[in-house]
């Protein structure tokens, strides 16, 4: 445990803390410990402590997220992706509260079918992302993702209750270009759609998309499994 006097003032603590952020201690998207363990590390008070990091949310540097703690957001990047756009930005678009429950967040082995997908081999990780998207509280679809492990590293360690999945690419400098998006209808498993509140027989929207990066890797595959009764989609097209 790092001692460093009871004399440290908040500025000093302040930049202790962002010199680890910096250093990659706390990566983006990963919880700081909480302020009475850092009033105890580095033997000051808790008034010491939440100065520093108000100074730090302020900044933008670190989110407070209520009942869960303090995360690191890292660095904004600005991007263009016309109508490409993940769950949490399109409902957020349409004024409407988005929130999303994880079910499964997982590492496993590509197999020849997503190594395939990805271009890489079927001993290569990847993650396994399995949620339920809502709106307003209401649930609307069951969301099953697919991304390389070395895409996004440290995704283990980053709540995705707390951080949309286009903000953790932001955080990690990886930009969605473009997409192919393919639509189907599909019946649920009887635990999948209870989750969703619906009957088994009832049929959802299967969304399958493939997300690729502005240098042409596969980055994503997702399946998305959507309530048509909460739902409805405008396709554009042009000459």
């Amino acid at each position: 445990m790092e001692h460093i006097g009871t004399g440290l003032v908040s500025l000093q603590l302040r930049e202790i803390i962002r010199a680890q952020i910096e250093e990659g201690i706390y990566p983006p998207g990963t919880a700081i410990p909480p302020e009475n363990e850092l009033a105890a590390q580095y033997d000051v008070n808790r008034l010491t402590v939440r100065t520093a990091i108000g100074a730090l949310v302020y900044e933008g540097l670190l989110k407070r997220v209520q009942g869960k703690g303090l995360y690191v957001l890292g660095e904004k990047m600005n991007r263009d992706l016309d109508n490409l756009g993940g769950f949490t930005q399109t409902i957020r678009q349409k004024n409407a509260v988005p929130s999303t429950r994880i079910l499964t967040k997982a590492l496993r082995p590509a197999g020849n079918k997503y190594a395939l997908v990805f271009g890489i081999q079927p001993e290569d990780s990847i993650y396994y992302i399995k949620r339920i998207c809502y709106v307003s509280d209401e649930p609307v679809s069951l969301e099953e993702v697919f991304i390389p492990h070395y895409v996004v590293p440290k995704l283990e360690g980053i709540d995705l209750s707390v951080f949309s999945l286009y903000e953790v690419y932001d955080f990690y400098h990886v930009r969605p270009k473009q997409a192919r998006q393919t639509l189907d209808l599909a019946v649920l498993e009887a635990n999948d759609a209870r989750l969703l509140g619906i009957s088994c027989e009832q049929a959802v929207m299967l969304f399958e998309c493939t997300s690729q990066d502005e240098n042409g890797r596969v980055i994503e595959f997702s399946r998305n499994y959507t309530r048509g009764d909460k739902c409805n989609f405008t396709v554009h097209f042009q000459k």
